[in-house]
């Protein structure tokens, strides 16, 4: 596997950070596959004055079994690119299981 695939995320203490790919107006709310060192996010809202980004934080909160308003955009609010801070998630998605046992 290259370094590049493993890194879309890390853990700093209990706090996960993941480069994130976003894709607004998809026809579904999805986690998509890592590519390069980010994670395809696809959004169904449309990227106008923040509300994708926003859609997007409501998405993951759901996946990570977290308070939406406890995941922190690091940069890339106006932009497909953006990097996120979750604390404590209490659930992973399929993804991260993946690459995580392939690290190990």
């Amino acid at each position: 596997m290259s370094e590049s695939a493993q890194n879309f995320f890390w853990w700093e203490g209990d706090v996960l950070v993941v480069n994130i790919l976003g894709k607004p107006n998809a026809s579904r709310d999805i986690i998509g596959k890592p590519k390069g060192n980010q994670l395809k996010v696809s959004v169904t809202a449309k990227p106008q004055d923040g509300r994708a980004t926003d859609h997007m934080l409501r998405f993951l909160a759901r996946e990570f079994d977290v308070p939406p308003s406890s995941i922190e955009v690091v940069f890339g609010r106006m932009n497909v690119n953006k990097q996120l801070r979750i604390p404590c998630p209490k659930r992973l998605p399929a993804v991260f299981q993946i690459q995580t046992s392939l690290l190990e």
